[in-house]
């Protein structure tokens, strides 16, 4: 995979700053990958509690390596949590800004 440049300032024009947007990006990385974790782990616990004989443990270890090595081709978080931003999809708030005219 080769390394790709991204237009900061573009990305900083969606928040108002850069520290912002890098804030916005790396919290909603961090939720992508716990998702992913907890789908994972689930889909594992699968093979936890199994008593099998030699020959189906083998099956079982490759089920288990085709499990993990589909999570692994998926794009990272932080890629994820980037195309969202640019793509319009990622909403968030800064709750100490002021909202409306308030006093």
């Amino acid at each position: 995979m080769a390394i790709q440049t991204l237009d900061t300032t573009k990305l900083a024009d969606e928040t108002g700053n850069l520290y912002e947007t890098v804030t916005v990006i790396s919290k909603r990385a961090r939720q992508l990958a716990s998702k992913t974790k907890a789908e994972l782990d689930q889909r594992l616990s699968y093979f936890e509690d199994l008593a099998l004989d030699p020959a189906e443990e083998l099956r079982s270890n490759e089920d288990q390596l085709r499990i993990s090595l589909e999570y692994e081709r998926q794009p990272k978080p932080s890629r994820a949590a980037i195309e969202e931003l640019q793509d319009g999809e990622l909403y968030f708030r800064n709750p100490t800004a002021s909202e409306g005219d308030g006093a």
